[in-house]
């Protein structure tokens, strides 16, 4: 059903349509709309409560370009993404389960967008688009493509190659171990991503046991001897084994030149 819009509601929705705003800070109505502050935030709680704005955080909020059919608006994931980032002169790229539905290696639609940053840690709502924010230090950002979306916002990815490493890197948070090996397996194969790429995104961006699996993966897919030797320079000494697969039992071959079980 419809909702009915009072005077102040449908005042604040013509002044920022006529200025083509699709944000709005704390104070910029009090002089347009001849109110007080008490009467703005009322207004901005209001409109926030009844999904007629989304809140990016306190005292900036999103607002619709237009009022859609049944009178309820969300924004989309890019622009509620972009403008928490945009506010916080944040650079950011998402990854994870969103970036693995991207590239085809899971049909399943996330319910949150997960995106590494430099600023912002912990779950965020806007609006219906929920966010599991990872800050991470700056020299981590890096390796992404940047998309258009139907609407006109950008938005940044990691690459297909990062976004493997990912995969094996956050394994415990993303649960993407054993099946991001399979992916590596098959890109390589169809030819969507090259060794050389894995390799160089592994040692920028991985840590040693990243690096340590995917130098037993790539042995084990036949890749240039020049390719395993450039990991096998960025590991430090270390007796310790590591499995394959963690959280499975390591009982399999071990691999000595990676120190690996592999157990899966």
């Amino acid at each position: 059903m419809a909702k009915t819009l009072g005077k102040s509601e449908a005042a604040l929705l013509a002044y920022t349509q006529m200025r083509g705003l699709n944000l709005l800070r704390s104070g910029e109505l009090l002089g347009p709309l001849g109110i007080t502050r008490k009467q703005e935030q009322d207004l901005l709680s209001r409109m926030v409560r009844r999904r007629l704005i989304a809140q990016v955080r306190r005292g900036l909020y999103l607002v619709p370009p237009r009022l859609p059919l049944g009178g309820t608006w969300t924004p989309d994931e890019a622009t509620a993404l972009n403008a928490l980032m945009g506010d916080k002169g944040a650079r950011y790229q998402i990854t994870g389960p969103n970036a693995f539905q991207r590239y085809g290696y899971d049909e399943q639609i996330p319910a949150r967008v997960y995106a590494y940053n430099e600023k912002i840690s912990g779950e965020r709502v806007i609006g219906q688009v929920a966010l599991a924010l990872m800050k991470v230090a700056p020299a981590r950002l890096g390796d992404t493509e940047t998309v258009r979306t139907p609407a006109g916002q950008t938005l940044i990815y990691s690459s297909r190659a990062r976004t493997l490493i990912d995969a094996v890197y956050e394994w415990s948070r993303f649960d993407s171990l054993p099946r991001a090996y399979a992916w590596i397996r098959g890109d390589l194969q169809a030819g969507r991503v090259r060794a050389a790429d894995l390799v160089d995104a592994a040692l920028r961006y991985g840590n040693q046991g990243t690096i340590r699996r995917i130098g037993a993966v790539l042995g084990e897919l036949g890749a240039r001897p020049a390719l395993l030797k450039k990991l096998e320079g960025a590991l430090r000494s270390s007796a310790s084994q590591i499995p394959l697969v963690p959280g499975r039992p390591r009982r399999g071959p071990l691999d000595p030149r990676w120190g690996v079980v592999r157990n899966g």
